[in-house]
C-alpha cells in the first residue's frame, strides 16, 4: 500500500500527520511511505529522521500524493494537492465535515473517499483512533501554561523570607477531556482548582484530580450520548450563570473548554460576570473558534476589558504543542490503519463497519455525511 503525507498548509499549523515511529511500523508491514520535505520540521522531526525511518522524501505535496493509494494529513488539502490525488484514493484527515459542507463536495468531485479523524464514535473499540480526545488532552494542558504565563502571580503557594504568596485560584468550565487535563495541570503546579461541568457523572473525576465540583443544586444532568454534554435550555444557562458568577469573581484563572460537536460554543460567561472579576485576572477560551464560552472572546485575539481583565481566545491550541500532538495524532491515525488494511495488505473500505460507516463522508464521487 502506497502512503503519501502531505505538508500542512493553514497558518499556524505545525502538527505532521505521520511521525517516524509511525512510518518505521508502516515500512515494516510492508507498505511504502512518501512524505513532502519539510512536512515534520515544525513539530521537530526533519527530514532525515523519516529518510532513516524508510520513507521516500517527495519534492513537494502534489508529489506525495500523486500515486498513493492512502494520504494522511493533519487538516484539509488545498486544492492544488487535492487535484494532484488520484481518483479512487482514501483520504485519512480532519475534514471539518460538519460545518464545511462545500469542503466535502471538493472531495466527492476528486473521487477521493474521506475518513473524517473528528467522526471517530465513542465507543471502546476506537478509542486508540480518537484524535478528539488526543488532542484535546493536549489543549487542556497548554492552556494551563497560557493562563499562567499571562497571570501575574504564583500559581503555588510560596513561603519566602518576605512572606507567605497563598495559591492562585484556577477555575475550569467543562470537565470533558481538555477540562480534566487542565484540572489536573492546574493542580501539579500547585493552583487551588475548582470546575464546573453540567453532567453530573464527571463529579468524581474531578474530585480525583483534586478539583472541588461546582454542582448547581437540584440541576438535571445533561449527558447526551457519546459523554458529550447536550444543549441547555435558557432557564439552565440562566441558573448556571447565576450560581458560577461568585466562583468566576473569585478566580485568579478561567478556562473554558464547553463545546458541542458541530454546533457554536454555548455562552457560559456573560459580560456582567466578566465585570466581576479583578483587574489582572485571566480567561482562557478554548473555545473561542467555535464562537467561544465568553460573550467576550475574539477568537485568536487577547481582549483587554475595562475593568483590566484579559481574555484569551487561543486558536489551534494543540498546533502550540507540535511534536507530542503530532506524536498521538500518528498513533490514532496508525490504529486506524490497522482497521483499515487488511492482512493481505489490501484497503477493506467495509461500511458494516461501525467506525468506518461512521467516519466516511464521501465515497464513489458522492457525499455520503448528512450533518
Amino acid at each position: 500500500m502506497k502512503i503519501g503525507v502531505p505538508a500542512e498548509t493553514i497558518e499556524n499549523e505545525r502538527r505532521v500527520a505521520l511521525v517516524p515511529e509511525t512510518v518505521t511500523r508502516l515500512i515494516k508491514a510492508g507498505h511504502t511511505v512518501q512524505i513532502a520535505t519539510g512536512a515534520g520540521t515544525a513539530s521537530g522531526f526533519p527530514d532525515s529522521l523519516y529518510s532513516e525511518a524508510g520513507a521516500s522524501i517527495s519534492t513537494d505535496s502534489s508529489a506525495a500524493v500523486r500515486d498513493a493509494d492512502i494520504i494522511v494529513h493533519v487538516q484539509p488539502l488545498d486544492d492544488d494537492v487535492l487535484g494532484a490525488a488520484k481518483s479512487g484514493s482514501i483520504l485519512i484527515s480532519m475534514l471539518n465535515a460538519r460545518t464545511d459542507a462545500e469542503g466535502l463536495q471538493r472531495l466527492a468531485s476528486a473521487g477521493l473517499s474521506g475518513l473524517a479523524m473528528e467522526l471517530v464514535p465513542r465507543i471502546a473499540r476506537a478509542q486508540r483512533m480518537d484524535v478528539l480526545s488526543s488532542q484535546a488532552s493536549i489543549a487542556g494542558y497548554k492552556s494551563v501554561l497560557i493562563g499562567a504565563n499571562m497571570l501575574g502571580k504564583y500559581l503555588p503557594m510560596m513561603m519566602t523570607a518576605a512572606g507567605t504568596v497563598p495559591p492562585a485560584k484556577v477555575l475550569v468550565l467543562g470537565a470533558g477531556v481538555a477540562g480534566l487535563q487542565a484540572i489536573a495541570t492546574a493542580k501539579r503546579l500547585g493552583a487551588r482548582v475548582e470546575a464546573y461541568d453540567v453532567r453530573a457523572a464527571v463529579k468524581e473525576q474531578v474530585e480525583s484530580l483534586g478539583g472541588v465540583f461546582i454542582q448547581l443544586p437540584q440541576s438535571a444532568d445533561a449527558e447526551a450520548a457519546g459523554g458529550y454534554a447536550r444543549e441547555q435550555t435558557a432557564e439552565e444557562q440562566a441558573a448556571q450563570r447565576q450560581m458560577l458568577a461568585d466562583h468566576v469573581a473569585a478566580s485568579d484563572i478561567v478556562i473554558t473548554t464547553a463545546a458541542i460537536p458541530g454546533r457554536p460554543a454555548p455562552k457560559l460567561m456573560t459580560a456582567d460576570m466578566v465585570a466581576g472579576m479583578n483587574a489582572g485576572t485571566v480567561i482562557v477560551d478554548l473555545a473561542a473558534e467555535s464562537g467561544g464560552n465568553c460573550e467576550l472572546t475574539k477568537a485568536g485575539e487577547i481582549v483587554l476589558t475595562e475593568n483590566g481583565v484579559r481574555i484569551n481566545g487561543p486558536v489551534n491550541v494543540p498546533s502550540m504543542v507540535p511534536n507530542d500532538a503530532s506524536r498521538l495524532y500518528s498513533r490514532n491515525v496508525s490504529a486506524l490503519l490497522d482497521l483499515l488494511i487488511d492482512k493481505d495488505g489490501k484497503v477493506n473500505l467495509n461500511f458494516d463497519d461501525e467506525i468506518i460507516a461512521a467516519m466516511c463522508v464521501t465515497h464513489g464521487g458522492e457525499v455520503r455525511f448528512n450533518s
